[in-house]
């Protein structure tokens, strides 16, 4: 495990760091915000890719599932002198804001989420009719797509690719490791709800959401902030080739947008790969 799993302030700055340097302008790519913007972040932790949107002036909503994760979020934003309000929810349960919202973020959550079409369409709702959906998730086949960096043993937390091992096989190593109970039944339920570039664009075809953009990562935009490593998209041959770029794609953005609000002329997967 990783000392900014541990220390809360420091993890909620780095996000706050890497939100302003790249959730930011790759959404204003997309979305018009000069005007007054409304944002929810659904499953916001500890507030960290809020921060910078907050700070600018925009009204910003942060729900999360953990009690914990919002009491630090609301005790961190004090210390930034910055204003949220900030949510303890399960996102399928949170009434009110309907068609509210110019921009949900969802970042690093999807792939923790058993019911994955539901979460969208709840989503769906709580948008403007031309509101965005920025979308950001590990592939489930890349190095640490089980999220096992969460793991105490110093060796389990920096070995890749173990997590795709049979179930049965993976809790046994994770048990050898030292690994506690609480972590082990995380790391299980990460792995039944996994997610991959094919089946989330399979999901999205299924709703009333379009894909604008994707932009597929091997170098994710956060290790610059984590290792000192510059992002670096996957080549665009290799991002075209199904099933096999999961493995190189350290992080998967996407920007969607409703059906209703896409151009006409716009292709229901138009999207950027530079």
């Amino acid at each position: 495990m990783q000392k900014r799993h541990i220390d809360r302030l420091q993890y909620f700055r780095e996000l706050a760091q890497t939100s302003e340097r790249y959730f930011m302008p790759y959404i204003k790519d997309f979305l018009d915000m000069a005007g007054p913007i409304s944002i929810l972040e659904v499953g916001c932790g500890d507030g960290g890719n809020l921060l910078h949107f907050a700070k600018i002036g925009y009204e910003v909503v942060g729900v999360d599932i953990s009690a914990n994760r919002i009491n630090d979020a609301k005790s961190f934003f004090e210390q930034e002198n910055a204003n949220a309000k900030f949510i303890c929810s399960d996102i399928l349960k949170l009434n009110g804001y309907k068609s509210y919202f110019d921009l949900v973020i969802c970042h690093d959550v999807i792939e923790h989420i058993g019911n994955k079409q539901e979460m969208l369409s709840r989503i769906e709702c709580f948008l403007k009719p031309k509101g965005l959906l920025f979308i950001g998730f590990p592939a489930w086949q890349m190095p640490f797509g089980g999220h096992q960096q969460i793991c105490h043993s110093k060796l389990l937390s920096i070995t890749p690719f173990f997590h795709m091992l049979p179930p049965n096989l993976y809790k046994y190593i994770l048990s050898l490791g030292g690994e506690n109970v609480e972590c082990i039944n995380e790391l299980l339920s990460i792995k039944s709800t996994k997610i991959t570039i094919e089946l989330f664009e399979k999901l999205v075809a299924q709703t009333s959401f379009d894909i604008v953009d994707r932009r597929l990562y091997f170098v994710n935009p956060h290790y610059e902030v984590k290792f000192g490593l510059k992002p670096r998209r996957l080549l665009k041959p290799l991002s075209e080739m199904p099933y096999i770029r999961n493995f190189f794609s350290t992080s998967c953005f996407y920007i969607l947008k409703k059906s209703s609000a896409m151009d006409s002329a716009s292709s229901h997967t138009g999207r950027s790969e530079q």
